[in-house]
């Protein structure tokens, strides 16, 4: 590992504890105004899946694409946890016998095995209904009409046409294969849509022109795609105890993915030529980039 690696991990570690910070302060026992009471059970399952390790890499991209275009770093931090909670409401459900049927994440027992299949349920209901909350809340020091188009963008990213909708093309695909476009859609709905959605946030949070929006948007839509095909790639070369969940589930069922299609040497090829694209959408930025430049290089050589 480089300098400059070391660098960027640091940076993305120490903001990782920020973020935490928040979201421990967020989950806590302290009923909010307008809320009745917290059930300890599903408070208490809703910040171990949230707060159960993690990179924050989503969050991170929020901040740090805000910072980029002067955005506030508070509001920036607050919207990166809300952000956080649909991330990991996505895993907890995933994770359910009726999906995934995982029993790991992140090296620990996945929230249906360490509470039970319907606080499980309730905990993902829960942190994607807060992550609205969040963002709407007077502590968030943003513009009502921020406010707005954040609520509005977060929903398309995590939806029908986003994320849920992903996870379902992902369940179809178990049953039939898709063609390399259907592989390209529904990675960029599953995972590609909340990545491309942190970018976008930094600019929305900044107040920035509809080019820099634009920009950090299509910034996104790139890093989302290097993320996905560095994860097929980890599916197949890596093991649990790296990566904190199971590995191979792909292959064993024959799901279509652009390495099975491709080949390794391919796909290696095609994560340069999306870092590459990536970086190329921040040159006009200059040095102020290079914080989002090194996460486009993390996201495609990182190990788990």
């Amino acid at each position: 590992m480089d300098a400059s690696s070391e660098t960027f991990e640091a940076r993305l570690t120490a903001t990782a504890r920020e973020v935490e910070a928040v979201l421990d302060t967020l989950l806590s026992s302290s009923v909010l105004n307008g809320e009745i009471a917290r059930p300890e059970r599903l408070r208490s399952a809703m910040h171990y899946a949230s707060l159960n390790g993690g990179k924050r890499l989503r969050p991170f991209l929020v901040i740090e694409a805000a910072s980029l275009l002067g955005g506030d770093r508070d509001a920036a931090l607050r919207v990166g946890a809300a952000l956080e909670c649909v991330h990991c409401y996505s895993l907890v459900h995933d994770d359910l016998p009726a999906m995934d049927d995982d029993d790991l994440r992140r090296g620990k027992p996945t929230v249906h095995i360490a509470y039970d299949e319907a606080t499980a349920i309730l905990t993902g209901d829960s942190l994607l209904t807060y992550a609205f909350d969040i963002i709407a809340a007077p502590e968030t020091k943003l513009p009502d009409a921020a406010k707005v188009v954040l609520t509005l963008a977060l929903a398309r990213a995590a939806g029908i046409g986003g994320m849920a909708g992903g996870q379902a093309l992902d369940l179809a695909a178990e049953k039939q294969a898709p063609d390399e476009q259907g592989v390209v859609t529904l990675q960029a709905m599953k995972t590609g849509a909340l990545i491309r959605f942190a970018c976008e946030a930094g600019a929305i949070i900044a107040g920035a022109s509809p080019e820099d929006r634009t920009r950090l948007r299509q910034f996104g839509e790139r890093i989302g795609l290097a993320f996905q095909l560095a994860d097929d790639i980890l599916d197949l070369t890596s093991d649990a105890a790296t990566m904190g969940k199971a590995t191979g589930k792909d292959a064993g069922r024959s799901k279509g993915t652009l390495v099975a299609l491709h080949g390794m040497a391919w796909a290696e090829a095609k994560l340069a030529e999306h870092v590459r694209e990536a970086e190329a959408l921040l040159s006009p930025y200059a040095g102020r980039g290079t914080v989002l430049t090194d996460a486009a290089r993390f996201i495609a050589g990182r190990k788990s």
